[in-house]
């Protein structure tokens, strides 16, 4: 069997953690920040869990990860 290629742009989007789950980033973060509050913005920093529906499919775009 040939290796699986991994997707270029989901390695370096998501990690997996120890125990499998998808971990991304929150969007909203690149421009127009100064509507944002500084609340809201402190929040977008930490990284979070990928919803069940979508961890599949992001899965099969990292197989080595």
């Amino acid at each position: 069997m040939p290796k699986i290629k991994t997707h270029s742009g989901a390695k370096k989007r998501f990690k997996l953690s120890k125990n499998g789950k998808v971990i991304r980033a929150h969007a909203n973060k690149r421009h127009i920040l100064n509507k944002k509050t500084t609340k809201r913005k402190r929040g977008l920093r930490q990284t979070t869990v990928a919803d069940v529906t979508n961890t599949a499919q992001i899965k099969r775009l990292i197989p080595y990860k």
